[in-house]
Parts: C-alpha cells; sequence; structure tokens
C-alpha cells in the first residue's frame, strides 16, 4: 500500500504548486517605470480568469493597422473596481494605458482605460496595488 500511496502523493503536491509556478511576475514581464497608451477598435473582450485580456486594433506609426493586447485583473477583482463583463463592447473604440512589456511587443498590463468619450472604466489600478499583489 505504502509504494501506491508515495507516487500518488507527489503527484497530488505538483497540482498543488501548478498554479504558483504558472503564475507571473508583474516586474518580470512588465517595465514597472514606463508608460504606453493606443487607442483603437476593440476585437476581443476575455472577462474571464486568469486575467481579463483586452485586444484592440490600432492604427501604428506608419498609418499601418497593428494588434495591441493588454491584461488586467482577474473577473473578481475587475467587479470590486466597477467593471462587468458588459463594461467593454466589441467594435467601441477605447483607449488603454498601461505598463509596457518588457520585450518590447505590443503588449501591456492595462493601468486604466477610457471610453472614446474620456469615461474611465471602473477604478484604474495603482503601480502599488500591481507590486503588493492586489492587482491580481
Amino acid at each position: 500500500m505504502r509504494v501506491l500511496l508515495a507516487p500518488l502523493a507527489a503527484g497530488f503536491a505538483l497540482l498543488l504548486g501548478a498554479p504558483a509556478v504558472a503564475h507571473h511576475s508583474f516586474p518580470a514581464f512588465f517595465e514597472p517605470e514606463g508608460s504606453v497608451s493606443a487607442t483603437g477598435r476593440v476585437t476581443e473582450f476575455n472577462f474571464r480568469n486568469p486575467h481579463a485580456t483586452i485586444t484592440i486594433e490600432a492604427e501604428g506609426p506608419d498609418g499601418e493597422t497593428v494588434e495591441w493586447k493588454g491584461e488586467t485583473n482577474s473577473p473578481t477583482l475587475l467587479q470590486r473596481r466597477g467593471w462587468t463583463r458588459h463594461s467593454i463592447a466589441i467594435g467601441e473604440t477605447i483607449t488603454m494605458e498601461g505598463w509596457p512589456a518588457r520585450d518590447g511587443s505590443n503588449y501591456m498590463r492595462i493601468r486604466v482605460v477610457r471610453h472614446a468619450d474620456g469615461t474611465v472604466v471602473g477604478r484604474p489600478l495603482g503601480l502599488n496595488e500591481v507590486a503588493s499583489g492586489g492587482g491580481d
């Protein structure tokens, strides 16, 4: 019986540790001292765990269409900040502002989202909340 329990216990321990390994650190992927913004038409809004994501089509520096993607908090924390799955509509124009990806890609950790009329979606996120883990 002991022979069967050891592999089972080891497998269970690996499963418990998987979420911690899969989750990334803010400063490992984003530049805390940087700032970036992109305005464009929403093509995707995923209001699901582990992070809600927004994808927009924006105009690039040469006038070409470029895709920007931003990630923000989990839906539970976003709801506490006043967001719902209907806060952003596919096809609407928004501006995302946040911390840029360290790898230089068109990806950001979202600090604030504004509708075309300037209205802020929910309550904006501060760097201290992200760095302390409250922004997840």
